[in-house]
């Protein structure tokens, strides 16, 4: 049984068109609205870097979108982006690899680049795609500094185009949810929050290289959970404390964490206690206020099937493709020129937490955020 804000909200997304059957994605009607304004043109997206995330997820999310398509591909490998231009119909014109990317700006087939590198590498192509007129598309984690995020916020501004940062999660519903019962304070001001994300890491790719990563799973999975805690207390943390656990394999993980706990404390006094892991599967989290709870117990933060339960009763979204709601809302924010949800500033945020994690752990000590 869904309480009442619950149900409000889910006939909110209803009536917006954006909860979509069988894991498909429903295009908005004010977006269909902006496709029309925009003589039915879909903005072009090009994916700089052909991974797994690319292959599995943005490639097919782009096949679903309503107001963008894909139009090119950057790679260093030439014969994956001849096998994406054979899978995707692009033509030869559009394929570009990391040396000529600059060309890209003479490509009017092109207004978006989404970036989909190893964190380290972020930067760099950012700053060419921005120098190059295209916006930008920033996948998570934004940068392993804050002077690489500071970096890319100036060189999209300085050249006039919007840049966003991959997160999903907020054109999720069951996190759409939880911002909103922040903000509207349903259950009390969350107070007590728990979180921990993180899966078995068997093989040695970048996510162990330090260079390449900026560090071990916080990086790449806990950062959903301090990404969330934000979301549910509605603020940045004051101050962290974290400790490292002993590593069980430590020739894998040789340049960085395992696993690693730590707790994130708020302006208002709200706690969270999190936890990230590339040796053990969990996705979870939840936050209590003095009149109810909102938990996330199973697959917080991956793509599917959610499971969430609350003090008034479970919650139950139908599917949407959140990468695709992410591409689409960006896409509608160039054509109206409105300010992303998921801008540079908050991927720059999460960043400077993380870092304050990394030498709460390095010293053992409170740090200040």
């Amino acid at each position: 049984m869904h309480h009442k804000s619950s149900r409000r909200e889910f006939l909110r997304l209803l009536s917006w068109g954006g909860i979509a059957f069988m894991g498909g994605w429903g295009l908005p009607s004010a977006y269909s609205e902006t496709l029309k304004n925009n003589e039915g043109r879909k903005l072009g997206v090009a994916l700089l870097g052909l991974g797994n995330y690319s292959t599995s997820c943005l490639g097919p999310a782009l096949r679903q979108t309503g107001l963008c398509r894909l139009t090119g591909v950057v790679s260093g490998h030439p014969e994956k982006a001849a096998q994406w231009a054979h899978d995707y119909g692009l033509p030869e014109k559009n394929l570009y690899n990391y040396e000529n990317l600059d060309h890209i700006a003479d490509n009017p087939d092109i207004d978006i680049v989404y970036v989909v590198t190893p964190p380290a590498l972020h930067p760099e192509f950012v700053i060419r795609a921005a120098k190059a007129g295209k916006h930008v598309i920033s996948e998570k984690p934004m940068a392993t500094s804050v002077a690489d995020c500071d970096a890319m916020i100036a060189a999209c501004r300085n050249a006039q185009v919007k840049l966003s940062i991959g997160y999903r999660l907020h054109f999720d519903p069951y996190h759409q949810e939880l911002m909103r019962l922040q903000r509207e304070k349903d259950f009390g001001t969350f107070t007590k929050m728990t979180g921990g994300n993180g899966f078995v890491l068997g093989n040695r790719v970048w996510r162990v290289d330090k260079k390449l990563a900026g560090g071990g799973p916080l990086m790449d999975m806990g950062i959903y959970v301090v990404h969330a805690a934000c979301m549910a207390a509605g603020a940045t943390p004051v101050a962290v404390t974290a400790r490292e656990k002993p590593k069980t394999r430590p020739d894998l993980f040789n340049e960085v964490e395992e696993a690693l706990d730590w707790t994130m404390e708020f302006p208002d006094g709200a706690i969270c206690e999190a936890a990230t892991s590339f040796n053990y599967a969990e996705s979870r989290f939840r936050a209590e206020g003095a009149h109810g709870w909102f938990d996330l117990q199973q697959n917080a933060f991956k793509y599917s099937n959610i499971t969430c339960v609350t003090s008034h009763g479970p919650l139950q979204y139908a599917p949407v493709n959140p990468q695709a709601a992410q591409m689409d809302n960006f896409a509608d924010c160039i054509l109206n020129g409105r300010n992303t949800p998921v801008p540079g500033e908050l991927g720059r945020r999460d960043i400077q937490i993380t870092s304050a994690i990394y030498e709460a752990v390095r010293t053992g000590k409170r740090i200040q955020i």
